[in-house]
């Protein structure tokens, strides 16, 4: 129930288990999973972030995470990482934009004299 939990909405469905009959003639789970929609969030880099981390917290909330879970980790970790490095370069490529943008406004070499021709600097 720990990774039902904390997959929350990710979850598709309940959980399924695997059973076992005990020395008593009595069924027990013995083991189960959780299957939980782990694609990126389209066109929201944050989003897909956040839900990397709720994926992580999910496949580590078991008492002791199987390969499969820890797998699952890893794939949500770098999903993350890929997301974050993502939204790191849209955000230098906003920065330079705009600092692209600025110099172009207040380029002295781009200004025109008066009488509208390019003035001529001589270095």
């Amino acid at each position: 129930m720990a990774p039902l939990m904390a997959a929350g909405v990710l979850a598709s469905g309940g959980p399924s288990y695997e059973f076992q009959k005990g020395p008593d003639g009595k069924q027990y789970a013995v083991g189960g999973e959780v299957k939980i929609d782990s694609s990126p969030v389209e066109g929201d880099l944050e989003a897909t972030m956040r839900k990397a981390t709720r994926i992580q917290a999910a496949a580590n909330a078991p008492a002791d995470p199987s390969s499969q879970d820890r797998s699952v980790a890893s794939q949500a970790a770098a999903m993350a990482v890929r997301a974050q490095a993502e939204l790191a370069e849209q955000k230098k490529e906003e920065q330079d934009n705009e600092v692209d943008q600025s110099e172009a406004h207040n380029n002295p070499y781009d200004k025109k004299a008066e009488s509208g021709s390019i003035i001529d600097l001589v270095a």
